[in-house]
């Protein structure tokens, strides 16, 4: 990896909150010119619900993602302005999309229409077949599939592991009925804490099915592009640059669990040691610092952490300029 690189991570649903780059769209150019062009293709009413609310709008699947991804670039247009350059890119879940921006392979207002039509497929079939996820503390990644396998073979439904987030942190999804009698089981095993997740559906789930023909047909739609720098994919946790690579990984992603944890570790094995999270929260440093904590961490949404980011990444030889 180069000195003058730095991994962009971009974060996923549950990120968001009401007013999301305001204050950075009124700071700086850079970031004001994706807001606008957002809004110029979401319509106004896109805008209501970013910045005005009310909170329940927004928590909602299909605005949400286009929410985030639209925060996540705003915020890396103006770190790139600024002398920062990627040499990776990873997102967790919708943030994949945001990272394929990032890395130039699937534009801006492509970017935006493929996301928003995916979070109209998410929630309608979460609609369709209705689910629900918990977050799983405590127990390994093996564990926690052992209590879904557990769950499946006593017939009380479909859970899977979801997202395999760091070393003690997997998130299940599925039926209701089966979610809640893994988070059970997953205290008898040892959990130090089960949390149920505010969804719409069961994301990263055989219950997603109903959305995939769709997901597929809206990336089909749009041009993509070799990715100018690899983006590691959630599905493989294997980086790709190939046009035909990300299309397929991109729909496999609907359907199959985020390797978070692996993708870190992927991206560690390639010499990766400067991060930055790019948009809402801080919840991927917080990750990537549960696999390793000797890298560079760094995380910009906000203006007041603008000069904070660019002389962290300065001192860690990322490139950056104040």
């Amino acid at each position: 990896m180069s000195s003058k690189g730095v991994v962009v991570l971009c974060p996923g649903q549950g990120a968001q909150k009401m007013g999301m780059g305001r204050a950075l769209a009124e700071a700086h150019g850079e970031a004001r010119s994706v807001f606008e062009e957002a809004f110029a293709v979401l319509g106004p009413e896109f805008r209501r619900v970013l910045w005005e609310g009310p909170d329940e709008d927004l928590k909602q699947t299909v605005n949400a993602q286009p929410a985030l991804l639209v925060h996540s670039i705003a915020a890396w247009r103006v770190l790139e302005a600024r002398g920062v350059r990627a040499c990776y890119a990873a997102g967790h879940s919708l943030g994949e999309y945001s990272a394929h921006v990032v890395a130039g392979s699937l534009s801006f207002p492509d970017a935006l229409k493929v996301v928003h039509r995916r979070g109209e497929l998410m929630q309608e079939a979460g609609r369709q077949r209705p689910g629900a996820m918990a977050a799983i503390l405590g127990l390994s990644g093996d564990a926690t599939q052992a209590v879904c396998s557990a769950v499946r073979d006593a017939g009380e439904g479909i859970v899977v592991a979801a997202n395999f987030n760091s070393p003690t942190q997997v998130v299940v999804s599925g039926e209701v009925a089966a979610v809640e009698s893994a988070m059970q089981r997953a205290k008898q095993a040892g959990a130090k804490r089960v949390l149920p997740l505010v969804v719409s559906g069961a994301f990263h789930s055989p219950l997603m099915e109903p959305a995939a023909a769709g997901l597929r047909e809206a990336l089909e739609a749009v041009p993509l592009r070799d990715a100018a720098v690899p983006v590691v994919a959630n599905a493989s946790a294997r980086p790709v640059r190939a046009t035909a690579d990300i299309r397929r990984t991109l729909v496999d992603q609907l359907l199959s669990p985020v390797r978070w944890e692996e993708s870190v570790r992927t991206l560690l094995g390639l010499g990766a040691r400067h991060f930055v999270e790019v948009g809402s929260g801080n919840v991927l440093r917080g990750l990537v610092r549960a696999v390793d904590r000797d890298v560079t961490l760094a995380g910009f949404g906000e203006p007041e952490e603008l000069s904070e980011t660019l002389a962290a990444l300065a001192q860690a030889g990322a490139g950056a300029r104040a």
